[in-house]
């Protein structure tokens, strides 16, 4: 119940960073930072964390913001920030020929992931909002706030057991998990009118549930990551109820050890994403399901407990609301402590 008063009472705020500092803070409250070293005896088994558990809703209101992942390349334990922005553009009406408004998703992330023990891992994910779309007419508008805050839980099924610092063996991970997003965001059914992009949301109003499969390999300092989960997403109180999606990807990576304490991670990847048909008081609503396919190219630097990532991502092809909807562009920046 305190958890929920503070995020009521942070909601509102102007100030985003101080926000999420104080609720991610609230979250993790007496857990403080553990004082271990920052552990180079394993780091090149994890990179496929990276790719892990991806889900939105098209583009703005998901939490995760589309495929950008849940983890860092370099530890499976950490907190941090992460931004991710999304460039699109949409159809300001149904036909073809309504002139196209600009939308740009922007979303303030604390997240971390934390071991619950040696096969078991808690993530938590606190987005904030602040989206932006402007109109042909020039008129512009913004929404802002607390997203809809994700907690999933996931189980090593074939944890990794490195023989040295570099694996000089093949080494195979399966994770398997799910978990829940809460409605915590807003859902302002006034802004789907007059476009055919629904996701235009600081939230969307549903509790949904998230079933997620992982795999990754690793040979000495070169990996290879895979993905698979599917996202349950229920009616809101509105009436509204976005499709259900599926997110697939594969990612391959190589770590470079430039010393003791920093190593890079250069990594090329391929992503999708399917989305099911829109339902509005249990009403299909057209043109509202579509897919994506998406090319990723992402380095992270760890120096010691510390870590920072940058991935650009490129649709290959796509269709989203009948062509209606276009992405540009996704791009995430993350600095994480590991733990």
């Amino acid at each position: 119940m305190k958890l929920i008063s503070k995020i009521n009472a942070l909601q509102n705020t102007k100030h985003p960073i101080l926000f999420l500092a104080v609720l991610f803070s609230t979250i993790v409250h007496g857990n403080g930072i553990p004082k271990n070293n920052w552990p180079v005896e394993c780091p090149d088994h994890t990179h496929f964390e990276d790719l892990f558990y991806e889900f939105c809703d098209t583009c703005g209101c998901g939490s995760s913001g589309g495929s950008m992942g849940y983890g860092t390349g370099l530890n499976n334990n950490f907190f941090g920030l992460r931004y991710i922005g999304q460039e699109y553009r949409s159809r300001d009406g149904i036909f073809a020929d309504s002139p196209w408004i600009q939308e740009n998703f922007n979303t303030l992330q604390a997240w971390g992931n934390f071991a619950v023990t040696k096969r078991t891992l808690l993530n938590i994910i606190v987005p904030y909002q602040f989206h932006n779309r402007s109109f042909p007419d020039n008129n512009t508008q913004e929404i802002n706030g607390l997203g809809d805050i994700s907690i999933l839980g996931f189980y090593n099924v074939l944890p990794v057991t490195p023989d040295s610092i570099i694996s000089i063996t093949p080494e195979h991970y399966i994770q398997l998990g799910g978990g829940i997003k809460m409605p915590t965001g807003n859902y302002d059914k006034a802004n789907n009118s007059g476009s055919v992009n629904p996701s235009f949301q600081v939230g969307n109003g549903s509790w949904d549930y998230i079933l997620a499969m992982n795999y990754g390999f690793t040979y000495r300092n070169w990996g290879i990551s895979t993905l698979l989960n599917y996202t349950l997403k229920t009616k809101n109180p509105k009436g509204y109820q976005f499709g259900n999606q599926l997110n697939y990807g594969i990612n391959a990576f190589k770590t470079y050890y430039v010393s003791n304490s920093l190593a890079l991670t250069p990594q090329l990847g391929l992503a999708g994403e399917s989305y099911g048909t829109n339902k509005e008081f249990d009403m299909e609503v057209a043109n509202s399901k579509g897919s994506v396919f998406l090319g990723k190219i992402s380095v992270e630097a760890t120096y010691n407990r510390y870590s920072l990532g940058l991935i650009g991502m490129l649709p290959i092809d796509q269709n989203l609301n009948n062509n209606k909807v276009e992405l540009n562009n996704r791009v995430s920046v993350y600095l994480n402590v590991n733990l």
